[in-house]
């Protein structure tokens, strides 16, 4: 019988403990309520409450906490049916107002976004609602947040999972994404055409100032050289007539033996001309030839001589034949 009692005591002492003293986990909250009442909240640590007196009453998650929006079916401001659901992080602040002041805190705080999800979504048009997620984001944290206040609750984030809009205006979305994109293609095509071309005007007008360029330095050398050989003729005449002048012969003989060859070299350059026609007096022109040739040396020993020293009286000239033509 005393063995039963011990035991029965031990027992007691046990549920008497455990009763008494309670261990609150990081991250929890116990609310303590005595006889029914809430009297105070227990912070994370051990805590001891009054035997048969005291009880624990609600067991608050103080973390943020992930709860899941329902999708639901919404219509715009243009009367497009869309489907909307999302996501709402909550932190509860006070445990004691969110334990009594809401009965299924989960569920009321599902609810509220429900409701005002299809408020604002309900007042904007599907492009706006398309395009704005962010906007509405803010819109629904800022009710959401102003409503769960009262329940010691803060709304941290509310978040758009999905928007889903009917099967033909995904369609005519398409359609109409397709056509920008083939519109910018179109743009861009041209403003490449419109480069190119640009460029090929661009090349060709610099192709043209280099052309016109090389023609004026060509015109420059041409006239360059013709101004250098008409100084050579005119000093070539001038070496000639001094050499008439002073009574030389072969002067007048290599005018006109060079006239001859000319003519005789036009004759025969002459498309119409089909035969060439020799002189007769082959060695009066050899004759003139060589009168050309002791010309020749002559202006080449004068030259010579003008170099070396001052300039000596000339020598009288020597006949070595006559004009062909005038015997």
């Amino acid at each position: 019988m005393s063995v039963l009692f011990v035991v029965a005591l031990v027992v007691l002492a046990f549920v008497l403990l455990f009763s008494v003293v309670k261990i609150v986990p990081q991250g929890r909250e116990y609310t303590v309520e005595r006889f029914g009442k809430y009297t105070r909240t227990l912070s994370p640590g051990i805590s001891l409450l009054t035997p048969f007196v005291e009880r624990i009453g609600r067991r608050m998650n103080m973390m943020e906490q992930v709860l899941d929006v329902p999708t639901q079916e919404v219509i715009t401001k243009d009367n497009a049916m869309v489907k909307v659901d999302g996501i709402v992080f909550i932190q509860v602040m006070d445990a004691a107002r969110a334990a009594y002041r809401v009965d299924n805190l989960p569920y009321a705080i599902a609810q509220l976004c429900m409701t005002n999800l299809r408020t604002v979504v309900g007042s904007m048009e599907l492009d706006e609602v398309l395009s704005q997620r962010d906007a509405i984001n803010t819109r629904l944290l800022h009710v959401i947040d102003a409503a769960t206040e009262p329940w010691g609750v803060k709304a941290n984030r509310i978040e758009i999972k999905d928007l889903t809009p009917p099967t033909d205006i995904t369609n005519a979305m398409a359609r109409q994404m397709k056509a920008e994109r083939e519109r910018r293609a179109v743009i861009t095509e041209a403003d490449g055409e419109k480069q190119a071309a640009i460029a090929r005007a661009e090349g060709a007008k610099q192709a043209a100032i280099l052309e016109a360029e090389g023609r004026r330095e060509a015109a420059f050398r041409d006239a360059e050289a013709r101004e250098r050989e008409a100084e050579a003729e005119a000093r070539a005449t001038a070496m000639v007539s001094e050499a008439i002048a002073r009574g030389d012969v072969n002067a007048i003989n290599y005018f006109v033996a060079q006239k001859y060859v000319e003519a005789f070299a036009e004759l025969a350059r002459s498309p119409q001309q089909k035969t060439v026609i020799v002189p007769s007096e082959m060695g009066a022109l050899v004759g003139t030839l060589a009168g050309v040739g002791e010309l020749v040396g002559l202006a080449r020993e004068q030259q010579g001589a003008a170099r070396a020293a001052p300039p000596t009286p000339p020598r009288p000239p020597r006949a070595r034949g006559s004009v062909p033509g005038t015997e």
